[in-house]
């Protein structure tokens, strides 16, 4: 996607009514401006965060910020504690105190990022992305071991370790991770930090998908090929002798 297309686009991701508005009128696929919109509030809320709970009585009332944090600063003025909260905002009959449980189902009923039913949309996706990219290898009968696989091994794990490489545009193959979200420079340098570039020391090159496309011009780190979901669908009837794509 050009810079300028995805400017404008999240620029209008104000709000969770202009997820609909906006796949109405453009035409664009109401998940991918889902995904636009989690990431654009994750990183709002994060910024501004220690800003609002320093004003918090004076702010209380603002909408524009995530009720479910919102209120778990209003809980600390309560003295209500952190894991006590969410513990409520998981569950929320397990508080006994009538009119805080309507509070906080209330909050997480209009938080469709940072509430139970949020991170479980988050969570969903993710699983939709590991196995779209599992029955694309299996399709090939190219055998790897999965992130579950690995964690008895290794620290840092990607979500497929192929047991032998693939060469994709030239490229040598060893890993593949899976990324449901779409990939701005934010969001690689951030997913490169924590999980690419230890992956390239431990497993040598590999590639990372992003289901919903990325920034036309970001640059990936050394030795990561950065692949759209669309490869996937190109290439879903592939099968080239020699494991070249």
């Amino acid at each position: 996607m050009k810079y300028e297309d995805y400017k404008n686009i999240y620029s209008q991701l104000k709000k969770p009514s202009d997820i609909d508005h906006l796949a109405e009128r453009l035409g664009i696929d109401r998940e991918f401006l889902l995904v636009l919109y989690t990431q654009r509030t994750v990183r709002d809320a994060t910024r501004r965060f220690y800003i609002v709970k320093k004003d918090i009585k004076k702010i209380a009332r603002i909408i524009n910020f995530p009720p479910v944090l919102l209120g778990l600063m209003l809980g600390a003025e309560i003295d209500l504690p952190r894991k006590q909260f969410w513990k409520y905002i998981r569950d929320p009959n397990s508080c006994h105190d009538k009119r805080l449980r309507k509070e906080l189902m209330q909050i997480a009923e209009e938080d469709m990022i940072y509430s139970p039913r949020g991170a479980q949309i988050q969570t969903d996706r993710g699983v939709w992305g590991e196995r779209q990219l599992q029955e694309w290898l299996d399709k090939r009968e190219l055998k790897y071991r999965t992130e579950v696989e690995l964690r008895a091994t290794h620290k840092k794990t990607p979500d497929c370790l192929l047991e032998k490489p693939i060469q994709i545009d030239g490229m040598k193959i060893h890993w593949i991770e899976s990324k449901a979200s779409f990939g701005d420079d934010i969001e690689l340098r951030k997913n490169a930090r924590r999980q690419l570039k230890p992956y390239t020391e431990m497993f040598g090159t590999g590639a990372v998908v992003y289901w919903f496309g990325f920034l036309e011009g970001v640059e990936p780190p050394e030795g990561v090929m950065l692949l759209p979901g669309t490869f996937f669908d190109n290439h879903k009837r592939d099968h080239v002798p020699g494991k070249h794509f």
